[in-house]
């Protein structure tokens, strides 16, 4: 049996585990995949990475010299996005080091915006078509503003809607981890069902429609349940109605 302390009932520490252990799989999670999505584009040419069907290098490897910056800036902005996050999620790191915390979250910023541009420049050449304008595009769109919303309200002082814009921000960050995870199963899954009949390139392709949106909805849902589950059970006036009742109390 786990002792708990005497402090803390067993459901809050049971809690507190969970929340400690999601935090752990989203910071690996996160850090894996900007390794793997982003160290191999530093590493080596678009046509080089092309011959060896790297990635969507082959799709960009011939692309104007416009469309292949936003695809450089979109995929290193989205990588240190996806190394930031995590740890602005640590409860640990906010008490004992607030100003470290600050100081990731302005780089977590920062680079939302350039990959959150970026993407929207990317949006007309994407390689899902008009699925993929579609979610891509509400992605990027929703992806800056969601950040943008965060900043604003810790600049104002509202500590409670900063974490709750920035909760929606990380999922939809997250959608760099989750459209690897839904393409990798979605490819499986074919293979599974058609064996040796599967054509490789059409499983990527049928996987790949599905992306756009599947990469980041589920993700933004999950996020909104978090937030509502967070926010006072008694609804958002439950603060006002205590202010009000200390105001007119006859001992104040």
């Amino acid at each position: 049996m786990t002792a708990t302390r005497p402090d803390r009932p067993a459901h809050v520490a049971r809690r507190t585990r969970g929340a400690r252990t999601a935090v752990a799989t989203l910071t690996l999670t996160s850090l894996a995949i900007a390794a793997f999505a982003v160290l191999p584009y530093l590493t080596a040419s678009l046509p080089a990475l092309a011959r060896d069907d790297v990635g969507l290098a082959a799709a960009y490897a011939g692309a104007p010299g416009f469309v292949l910056g936003a695809f450089y800036a979109h995929v290193v902005a989205g990588g240190v996005a996806l190394v930031c996050a995590p740890f602005q999620l640590w409860a640990g790191l906010r008490r004992r080091y607030p100003g470290a915390h600050r100081w990731t979250g302005r780089v977590y910023v920062t680079a939302v915006a350039v990959g959150g541009v970026a993407g929207l420049v990317l949006v007309p050449v994407n390689q899902a078509g008009l699925v993929g304008t579609l979610g891509f595009g509400a992605l990027a769109v929703l992806w800056l503003w969601t950040t943008w919303r965060g900043y604003r309200a810790v600049r104002g002082g509202d500590v409670a809607a900063h974490q709750d814009w920035m909760t929606r921000s990380f999922a939809l960050t997250y959608a760099g981890v989750t459209l690897r995870l839904w393409t990798t199963a979605l490819v499986v899954a074919q293979s599974l069902a058609l064996g040796d009949a599967l054509d490789p390139d059409v499983a990527f392709e049928r996987a790949y429609a599905l992306a756009p949106f599947l990469s980041w909805v589920p993700n933004l849902v999950v996020a909104e349940l978090l937030v509502r589950r967070r926010r006072p059970r008694h609804g958002p006036t439950a603060g006002l109605a205590v202010s009000v009742a200390q105001r007119t109390s006859p001992d104040s």
